[in-house]
């Protein structure tokens, strides 16, 4: 992804260290105007510090980071009053209502039009409208999470920063969550999202891999699976077991990647360059040689083996430099 004048932030070779410790080394990325980006990585891999960076709570040790052209430490009340931050720690008053809380996020911001409605919109949102009069030190750490994500939302921003929001929420209000983050980048919003759930890459437009305070890479989510694996992948099952010589024939056809992995006496699995030019050209190959196919399809690697292979490749790369 290379800068352009429309990016919502871009960094250049950023580094930011603690007490001499290095955190983040060397980070450069964009993220495009009305986009989703994810950033995913091991605990401790530095997502928590490049959010903060995004928004202005920490300074860069060196590099740049820019919010449209603008330092983020130096932003105007008028310009952070478009952005929605949640932090990886809610930041909520216990001794208040859930009601009550919102409502003071919303005063911060300066809602007023409808805003009793806007409130009774974003706890039914995050499912705590019959817990309105509940006191925040009386709901659980989930909930209060739900709770700080309507918070970040209560103003409408055009851009929201979220350090990991579903993290610790159940499955369905995941997907909920996610159908609504969708909404607001169709309706032209802009979101940066941390996750420790690998497979919600998959829900963000552009992906960023971060590991040991390094950025790996940034790709589409199909990008990022190509670039784990080096190429696509089909499985293909025969009715009956076949010997290793005629799979193994598999190597010569254009557009096969590589040797062919054997998986069990009737399937094999396959790199290829393009899954869906090939796979008539291997249905057709096995039909000549008299053999009935039980499947032949591309197989779509699952985000945790894309995450797992990203990693290790690069903690490889590390291990060999030093």
């Amino acid at each position: 992804m290379s800068y352009k004048t429309s990016d919502a932030v871009a960094a250049t070779d950023l580094c930011k260290s603690f007490n001499g410790a290095s955190v983040i080394s060397n980070v450069t990325f964009a993220v495009p105007e009305g986009t989703i980006v994810g950033f995913i990585g091991p605990s401790g891999s530095g997502k928590t510090t490049l959010v903060r960076l995004m928004t202005g709570i920490h300074a860069p040790t060196s590099g740049t980071i820019t919010f449209h052209g603008r330092t983020p430490t130096k932003l105007t009340r008028e310009e952070r009053q478009d952005i929605g931050y949640l932090p990886q720690q809610p930041v909520l008053f216990h001794e208040l209502t859930v009601w009550h809380n919102l409502s003071f996020h919303a005063s911060l911001y300066g809602v007023r039009f409808r805003r009793r409605r806007r409130l009774r919109e974003l706890l039914d949102f995050v499912e705590l409208g019959n817990d309105r009069n509940k006191h925040v030190s009386d709901i659980s750490g989930g909930m209060q999470r739900r709770l700080a994500l309507a918070g970040a939302l209560v103003h409408d921003p055009k851009y929201l920063f979220l350090d990991e929001p579903t993290a610790g929420i159940d499955p369905i209000l995941r997907q909920k969550f996610w159908e609504r983050f969708r909404a607001l980048r169709d309706d032209g919003r802009t979101l940066v999202v941390t996750t420790q759930y690998v497979g919600e890459a998959a829900n963000c437009d552009y992906v960023a891999v971060l590991s040991e305070g390094e950025l790996v890479l940034i790709d589409t989510p199909e990008g990022l699976r190509r670039s784990a694996f080096g190429s696509e992948i089909v499985e293909v099952t025969t009715v009956a077991p076949q010997p290793d010589a005629l799979f193994a024939e598999l190597a010569a056809l254009p557009g096969v990647a590589a040797a062919p992995e054997r998986i069990d006496p009737v399937s094999v699995r396959l790199s290829v360059d393009n899954a869906a030019e090939i796979i008539p050209t291997l249905a057709m190959w096995f039909e000549q040689r008299g053999v009935t196919l039980v499947g032949c399809r591309e197989n779509l690697p699952d985000y945790d083996d894309v995450f797992v292979r990203i990693i290790e490749r690069h903690r490889e790369s590390l291990a060999g430099a030093s």
